[in-house]
């Protein structure tokens, strides 16, 4: 790595950090069922929260003309409503100075000509996926503030699922300047990790859409679903037709998820046994055995938070681990690409 490119590299995976917090933060929003609290959007002015008992007051009676507190938390207190206010106030808070610490050194290298062409137009797509990203975020949120009292689960993927990419690339951006050499390339193995990469986001996907119906609350068993089946009936009879019970269905969603974990896992035991059979190098090597680690811990972290109930710690260690698998899986297809 380039002297001069230190410091763009120490930004872009700060970055990585600040996006790899907000989805924790994202998580405990999302299973503390917080996220619906705050239902107007305030750039600058909502930074700030009350600060004093009118201000409260005024949060929660904007708070109580929502269909959440109408249909579901019309017991709650002012102090229940500080408790939820609070993870999604974060939450934002830390969107916005993500925004902060990329639009400032952005500019500052710019005015510094640290940065090659290239790595400008990079940072101008990671920019706009920002920016998406924190669109996404209020489009999910204004999903809750009609009639369901509940975001929709389409909105929730797509908002945790650009999260996710939006990390991969700022790492991969990162990457490029870490490790500036070329080498030649499998271009077979190559595109087997691609395909590996595809199967991980269409997993996460699907942990999204579990997460936003709260179909992990059900079928609280393992390895078979409840009643001893492969597969309960209640998959494939909740929705008509037959296709909507797999993208809309609790129970449809739960069965895809649990059933690609194992085409998850599989095809990273695959990645593993044939990427050791082609590596020049110990990075290479602890990039694969890595990965096939990281691979079992969340598999295992799946199962005990279903049996278990999705209980919050357990939620959002699943939420983590699964942004921590394609981390891995972002930096061995790199190895093994350039």
């Amino acid at each position: 790595m380039k002297k001069d490119n230190k410091k763009v590299v120490y930004w872009l995976l700060t970055g990585c950090a600040l996006i790899f917090i907000m989805v924790i933060v994202g998580g405990i929003t999302r299973l503390t069922h917080s996220g619906l609290s705050i239902s107007n959007y305030k750039l600058i002015s909502g930074t700030i929260p009350p600060m004093n008992e009118q201000e409260w007051n005024e949060a929660f009676d904007l708070y109580k003309q929502y269909p959440e507190y109408q249909k579901i938390n019309n017991q709650f207190t002012l102090e229940d409503f500080k408790d939820i206010y609070f993870w999604e106030w974060i939450h934002r808070v830390i969107g916005r100075f993500i925004g902060i610490v990329f639009i400032i050194p952005f500019i500052y290298f710019l005015i510094r000509k640290q940065l090659t062409k290239e790595t400008i137009k990079k940072c101008i797509i990671l920019m706009f996926m920002g920016s998406f990203q924190g669109f996404l975020g209020w489009f999910m949120v204004k999903s809750g503030l009609v009639d369901r009292p509940d975001v929709s689960h389409y909105r929730l993927a797509m908002h945790l699922t650009t999260a996710f990419i939006t990390f991969a690339y700022t790492f991969w951006v990162a990457l490029d300047l870490i490790y500036p050499n070329r080498h030649q390339v499998n271009i077979k193995f190559r595109n087997l990790m691609r395909w590996g990469i595809v199967i991980l986001i269409f997993q996460i996907i699907y942990g999204a859409f579990v997460a936003g119906l709260d179909a992990g609350f059900l079928h609280n068993h393992w390895p078979l679903m409840n009643d001893g089946a492969l597969v309960h009936e209640s998959v494939y009879i909740e929705q008509s037709p037959i296709i909507k019970n797999f993208i809309e269905g609790k129970s449809g969603v739960q069965f895809v998820h649990r059933y690609l974990a194992y085409i998850v896992v599989g095809v990273i035991i695959f990645i593993w046994y044939k990427g050791r059979k082609l590596v020049t190098n110990a990075l290479q090597l602890n990039s694969l055995n890595i990965l096939i680690t990281i691979v079992f811990i969340q598999f295992l972290l799946g199962i005990f938070t279903l049996i278990y109930r999705v209980p919050i710690t357990l939620g959002v260690l699943h939420q983590v681990v699964a942004f921590i698998l394609l981390g891995a899986m972002t930096f061995s297809l790199h190895r093994f690409s350039k």
